[in-house]
């Protein structure tokens, strides 16, 4: 026996003096509090805790494809592998800012069994969704103290314009109105061969579903309601919404993408809500923003990328991405819908959480002042240095200065930090090339990366709309850079044999603005330089950026139009064009509204009045002032 081979213990083991007892206890308790800290704190310890917590705490760790933005390398998406290889799946399969396929240079550190583990947090997830929802009634919900003609009443203009928009340019016009016959002709081909899936195989002719959704149908109805809406197709646009009141089951008990649901789903549900005041929407669109609140449950309160949307509520971060971290574009990119929740429901809940994350970004250090890509929503550490305005980081950007502007310009904290990362990312990642075209890089903890995705092409537009309220100063000065910018992603489509933009160009190696690799040659329908067009054109009633959209339309009818619909296509640098069979519902919400707002006239969704979520789903602003007011006048008229 051990205790014969100590000093002063007697043969029977139980001769210990008191103080060597105590000595004893205190070596055997120091030894178990280092096993057992080793075993829950040490970073790889996943195989170990298996051991010791029960199967129903420790999720299995893979999700099939990560989200960017598709996550917008998140995600505007992903599909199902159906890509061939080297092709990134569709937006958000899912679009960080749209599909993100997992990216090519994906971090290597990745936690073993999948899902996102921090396990203990795991099960804290689970019996947490239970709470939130008590939490969620506590908040006292009641969706009956949104007035919609106290809202319509606080707008500057009528939504849908004095003419529904309509140019007095005929030639204008007559371009306006081939976008919506190609907006009919793609959704006649999802109603006739996809009815009721997420989106449309035109070449085959059936439909595809995924695996972003968690379960849910229908996003290309979702993501159309407002698009036919504004089109006047008022039939489509009823076939719709009835779709949306009998087959729009929120029940699903899938593994979802909490950026992909909030901007498709949530997003589309809103706008037609503002649209059109019908309550079908509005209460669809409460009912789906609370099964998201779930993934909030995390030490720091910064969402997981993927949850279930079932009753269980367990979430977790996508499997490619860093040491199980969150994605920067992805719970950056919650603040317009979760404040539209809270305006439309009277719950605080969703504000606090989205104003939870602003408060964790503004205390931690940002080195250069810039935003990495990957946070850990258990740490509220960055956990690697990659900084991108492309896939990964794009909307997180575009929804501060847009929560500025929704905020009736009111949210000084959103424009402070708007203007902080812009003037970052002038001072880091801001290149010209030796030809003369600006462009925003990529930084890689201090090296910076000469590559430019489609997906950050959306910053022209970006920068465009926060000009006026930058330091009087540098007004001009950044109008001049959304220009420039937006000319560079113009210069990556006329470069290309399809006159249709890369899924990514690169600026070093003798290239400028032109794909070198394979992988980057697609293009998936993508609508990111389309929307910068219609800022600028809005901005400047430049006839160029109506010239290069129509471009843009001429191209599209040529090489993405086939008989079923319209489909992405594998190398704009060839004539002889390969289809990758996928309609993106992002088409219809997207590329072809910005295409028809930029032929329309200003009116038609002001941008005094609305916002575009990153799905192209049109927000109001939330003028408290006037609501406020029409609301006394109302308690006076009725003494």
């Amino acid at each position: 026996m051990v205790f014969r081979k100590l000093p002063g213990v007697s043969a029977s083991g139980m001769g210990l003096r008191l103080s060597q007892k105590f000595v004893f206890l205190l070596f055997l308790s120091g030894l178990v509090t280092l096993c057992f800290g080793a075993l829950f704190f040490l970073p790889d310890s996943v195989r170990l805790k298996r051991l010791f917590l029960s199967k129903t705490e420790i999720q299995p760790v893979t999700v099939g494809s990560g989200s960017e933005n598709d996550v917008r390398e998140h995600l505007k998406r992903p599909k199902e592998q159906d890509h061939p290889r080297g092709m990134t799946p569709a937006k958000g399969e899912s679009k960080n800012r749209k599909p993100a396929p997992v990216p090519h240079d994906a971090p290597e550190e990745r936690l073993a069994g999948g899902k996102a583990l921090e396990d203990l947090t795991l099960s804290k997830s689970r019996t947490d969704s239970v709470s939130e929802k008590a939490t969620s009634s506590d908040h006292g919900v009641n969706t009956d103290t949104f007035n919609f003609k106290k809202f319509k009443r606080c707008l500057v203009k009528p939504p849908l314009g004095r003419d529904d928009g309509k140019p007095s340019d005929p030639r204008t016009n007559e371009r306006r109105e081939k976008v919506k016959e190609m907006m009919k002709f793609a959704w006649d081909n999802y109603k006739q061969y996809a009815w009721g899936k997420n989106e449309l195989r035109p070449l085959t002719r059936n439909g595809h579903i995924g695996n972003m959704f968690g379960g849910l149908r229908g996003a290309s109805i979702i993501d159309s309601l407002d698009t036919l809406y504004i089109m006047g197709l008022m039939e489509d646009y009823n076939d719709a919404k009835e779709w949306v009141q009998t087959s729009l089951d929120l029940n699903s008990n899938g593994e979802a993408s909490l950026f992909e649901v909030n901007i498709r789903y949530v997003g589309g549900l809103l706008s037609a809500y503002y649209l059109t005041g019908e309550e079908l929407f509005k209460t669809k669109a409460i009912e789906l923003g609370e099964k998201l609140l779930p993934a909030f449950n995390t030490p720091t309160g910064i969402p997981r990328g993927v949850i279930n949307l079932g009753s269980s509520g367990t979430s977790w971060s996508w499997g490619w991405a860093s040491a199980g971290s969150s994605i920067l574009a992805e719970f950056g990119t919650l603040h317009l819908e979760f404040v539209h929740l809270t305006e439309l429901s009277s719950n605080p809940i969703y504000t606090e959480k989205v104003m939870n994350i602003r408060k964790l970004l503004n205390k931690i250090e940002k080195p250069h002042g810039l935003y990495p890509n990957f946070l850990s929503p258990v740490s509220g550490n960055w956990v690697q240095h990659h900084v991108s305005i492309g896939g990964l980081g794009d909307s997180f950007y575009e929804y501060l200065i847009k929560s500025y502007l929704m905020s009736d310009k009111v949210d000084e904290d959103a424009k402070k930090m708007y203007y902080d990362a812009l003037e970052a990312i002038e001072a880091n990642l801001v290149q010209k090339s030796p030809g003369g075209l600006t462009y925003m890089a990529e930084w890689r903890g201090g090296i910076l990366d000469h590559k430019m995705g489609h997906l950050a092409c959306f910053s022209g537009g970006m920068i465009g709309i926060g000009a006026d309220d930058g330091a009087p100063e540098k007004r001009q000065h950044y109008l001049d850079l959304a220009a420039e910018i937006t000319h560079t992603c113009h210069e990556s489509y006329t470069r290309s044999a399809t006159k249709l933009g890369p899924e990514a160009f690169r600026f070093d190696s003798g290239a400028e603005a032109t794909a070198t690799r394979l992988s980057d040659r697609y293009y998936i329908l993508r609508p990111e330089v389309i929307e910068s067009y219609m800022y600028m054109w809005r901005l400047t009633h430049d006839p160029k950026y109506r010239e290069w959209g129509w471009e843009a339309v001429e191209a599209l009818e040529q090489h993405c139009r086939v008989d079923s619909g319209f489909s992405g296509i594998r190398d704009v640098y060839t004539m002889t064009v390969s289809h990758d069979n996928m309609q993106q519902s992002f088409f219809l919400s997207e590329t072809l509204k910005y295409l028809y707002l930029l032929f329309s006239d200003d009116d038609l969704l002001s941008l005094e009045d609305w916002v575009f979520n990153t799905e192209a789903h049109p927000l109001p602003i939330i003028r408290k002032s006037c609501l406020q007011e029409e609301t006394t006048q109302d308690k006076m008229a009725s003494k």
